[in-house]
């Protein structure tokens, strides 16, 4: 019988190499619904390649231009995620949920209603929303399964593991200014920032990867996902990007995981999860070389200062998460509109999130979707303003 699934950002770097692993096993799945946001010429590819019947187009004028396209004739289009529930009869077997930014939130909470296992890459959600997300997990019964490279590795791990955690470590790459001179900071530009030294990945992530905000953001979720305080999780940075999570245990014993800078593995891995490991994916053999030199540091933290924030946060999930990844987002689109310079990126960010108007959110959890949203809006609102 085929596993019946729903892609939401299917047309992004997530959603294609989900699309590609399915293309190699198409008896096996059936897509009941593909979502994306402009990008309807690839989602009616896609829709044509797996005889889809169903796609939501969230961008009002994309989903206007393909009303009257005659292309998506016996495709039902749709605009919303309340939608959901004419085109999900009963709960179906899998949904990955690849949407960016905060407006992945509410499609990810709607969705785990109607799914038995929900991949999640949006890490924002996670960051801004775990206790909403948690709370439909627990009340819907849906499996949740991380889609993070170091996440996925963590949790894989846990998965039939009873032993206490003693620590974690998450590594970074140090991104493509680990070993340039601090003085030249100053200078750099938005085409160095975006030469990540192993993944090929998104603007956003890439800046955010050069100042390790993205792993800030990582250490975040996986307090949130693994239910761990801040104090038993540390960065280390690892250049080869081949090891992705330490785990340390309390009977002494060590985790490693390692695999290669390849997204498709544990996207592979989600998919699969319940038929491992009789279905096999393609991968190189084990880099000694590799192996044989990790170079794992500490973070610097004169390199990399935004680091610092990880002892800021609060230890429940609180709105000030919503103001860190809103500011940060601002701040990364002000960078890569030439509007400010690399190095102002943490400096404004800092200096944001210490004012006391937002350190107030540190005792408030989000009570609904709405709250996370219109913060989100306020705090890039101030950011746009130049009042920081």
């Amino acid at each position: 019988m085929k596993k019946k699934i729903a892609i939401f950002g299917s047309t992004g770097s997530i959603g294609k190499t989900l699309i590609n692993i399915i293309k190699q096993d198409v008896k096996n799945f059936k897509i009941i619904l593909l979502v994306a946001n402009t990008n309807y010429k690839d989602l009616l590819n896609q829709s044509k390649f797996f005889n889809v019947k169903n796609i939501i187009i969230s961008d009002k004028k994309s989903y206007l231009k393909c009303k009257k396209d005659k292309s998506f004739k016996g495709i039902k289009i749709y605009n919303n995620f309340l939608s959901f529930k004419k085109i999900f009869k009963n709960k179906i077997d899998y949904t990955m949920c690849a949407i960016t930014g905060i407006e992945g939130l509410e499609p990810t909470l709607q969705a785990i209603k109607y799914t038995k296992n929900i991949a999640i890459a949006n890490k924002e959600g996670i960051i801004c929303g775990w206790n909403l997300i948690s709370k439909q997990l627990k009340k819907y019964n849906t499996k949740f399964i991380p889609v993070d490279s170091e996440h996925f590795s963590i949790w894989y791990a846990l998965r039939n593991n009873n032993d206490k955690i003693d620590k974690v470590f998450l590594t970074a790459s140090g991104g493509p200014f680990k070993d340039l001179s601090l003085s030249k900071f100053r200078y750099i530009k938005i085409n160095e920032a975006l030469k990540h030294p192993n993944w090929k990945m998104g603007k956003k992530i890439s800046i955010d990867s050069a100042t390790m905000m993205n792993k800030v953001f990582e250490i975040i979720e996986a307090k949130n996902i693994f239910n761990i305080d801040y104090k038993y999780l540390s960065i280390l940075i690892h250049p080869k990007s081949y090891v992705h999570a330490i785990i340390k245990f309390k009977s002494g014993l060590i985790n490693i995981i390692a695999h290669d800078t390849n997204m498709k593995i544990p996207i592979f891995n989600s998919l699969y999860l319940d038929n491992l490991p009789s279905k096999k994916i393609k991968t190189k053999m084990i880099d000694i070389s590799k192996l044989n030199k990790l170079d794992l540091t500490s973070v610097n933290i004169n390199r990399y200062p935004s680091v610092k924030i990880t002892n800021l946060l609060p230890k429940k999930t609180s709105l000030y998460e919503t103001v860190i990844v809103s500011a940060n987002d601002a701040l990364v689109d002000s960078f890569l509109s030439r509007k400010i310079k690399f190095i102002e990126i943490n400096k404004k960010l800092m200096k944001l999130i210490n004012l006391k108007e937002f350190k107030k959110y540190k005792s408030i959890s989000p009570v609904n979707i709405n709250q996370i949203v219109e913060l989100s809006n306020y705090v890039r609102l101030k950011i746009t303003s130049k009042s920081i």
